[in-house]
């Protein structure tokens, strides 16, 4: 049977709360929204997958993971989407840089899955809002200053009946080099 994962970076918990805070005063003003429930987390990429094969996956996971040092990632601003209504907040510039290769890294890692991709590092506060709603937002939320330690990404599963994803695996970043292949000689 098919199911939909996706694999992400959550923030640490504090900013988490803060972030559910923030939807929750949102919804307060716009009432229900897409993604207004969902856990705070930047989407490096999702696919779908028969579940006899997912072990493969966190494999390829733990793998690359294993690789990543954890760094500071600092979030400073508010951001939108026009075209797809989402209102989100991004990273600092420098922290940008620091998220953009594990994303790619692991988009590569698992390229032989049909991805759908995420190529900007953010965190919606809501998604497919209507044009006077991410007004709304934007005037509701003008300043952020959050930071969280990146050490892990997280592989979720869709629920079907809840539309809400659900952790399935953790993959700690341990700094630990990838060995070289040396050719070696016979003689």
């Amino acid at each position: 049977m098919m199911k939909k994962y996706s694999v992400v970076i959550y923030p640490s918990q504090a900013v988490i709360a803060a972030i559910k805070t923030m939807k929750e005063l949102l919804k307060t003003k716009i009432d229900w929204y897409s993604s207004c429930n969902s856990v705070a987390h930047i989407t490096i990429c999702e696919f779908s997958l028969s579940e006899s094969e997912i072990d493969k996956v966190k494999q390829k996971l733990f793998k690359v993971c294993d690789t990543f040092t954890p760094f500071q990632v600092s979030l400073n601003h508010f951001g939108a989407y026009e075209n797809s209504g989402a209102f989100f907040i991004a990273p600092h510039e420098n922290s940008k840089k620091g998220l953009k290769p594990i994303m790619k890294k692991t988009q590569e890692t698992l390229r032989s899955l049909k991805l759908k991709k995420s190529d900007d590092p953010h965190l919606s506060i809501g998604r497919k809002l209507t044009p006077e709603n991410l007004k709304i937002a934007s005037q509701l939320f003008t300043t952020i200053d959050l930071d969280f330690l990146c050490c892990e990404i997280v592989l979720r599963e869709l629920d079907p009946i809840k539309k809400q994803f659900f952790v399935i695996d953790t993959f700690s970043f341990n700094g630990n080099e990838v060995p070289e292949f040396v050719q070696g000689s016979l003689f």
